[in-house]
């Protein structure tokens, strides 16, 4: 309906993402009684623990396509395939990237068998490596992710995606233009 539920100011060099959960936390404290059904975002609110915090309050995150950050002339992540059970990647030659360890950031690092990757006739669109390793990163949390890009394009998503542009970016605008907040 076009209206600002709660407002943060924050600096202009601070990622959406991480001003996210003040302006979120606010908006929980005063509305936690009437919590909408759906949560719609741009690309800069597709993260592991936004995508968790939407979903553990069972609102249905509508995030629209992120394309991946992969150098030109590599395999994509989407194209290692996932085996949950056995909790490892598999990459494109069929060979397994085992659990190592993980991060302080909650990063789970999968990698390959550098003696295997040395003869891959894949290894110029996989890794530049001087060790000839593979290494797959997986948040702990990734499955939120998951669950929120599964959302994308059903009937759902096509319904509610399309209204962010004709309020939230409409009062954003309206900031910019007349209230001379665009730097």
């Amino acid at each position: 309906n076009n209206y600002a539920l709660t407002v943060d100011v924050n600096p202009s060099n601070m990622h959406d993402s991480i001003a996210f959960y003040t302006a979120f936390d606010k908006f929980v404290d005063k509305f936690s009684s009437d919590m909408p059904k759906y949560f719609v975002g741009d690309a800069a609110y597709i993260t592991p623990h936004i995508c968790k915090t939407i979903i553990d309050l069972e609102m249905i995150p509508c995030f629209p396509y992120k394309r991946p950050m992969t150098k030109e002339g590599y395999f994509k992540k989407y194209e290692y395939v996932y085996d949950e059970h056995y909790d490892c990647y598999i990459c494109p030659n069929n060979e397994v990237l085992n659990y190592s360890t993980t991060d302080k950031k909650g990063y789970r690092l999968y990698k390959s068998n550098p003696d295997k990757c040395k003869e891959c006739p894949f290894r110029n669109q996989c890794t530049k490596s001087k060790n000839c390793q593979k290494i797959i990163t997986r948040h702990i949390w990734e499955e939120y992710k998951e669950q929120a890009n599964e959302n994308r394009y059903t009937q759902l998503w096509k319904e509610n995606y399309p209204l962010r542009k004709e309020t939230v970016e409409r009062i954003f605008g309206d900031c910019k233009e007349q209230h001379g907040l665009r730097y």
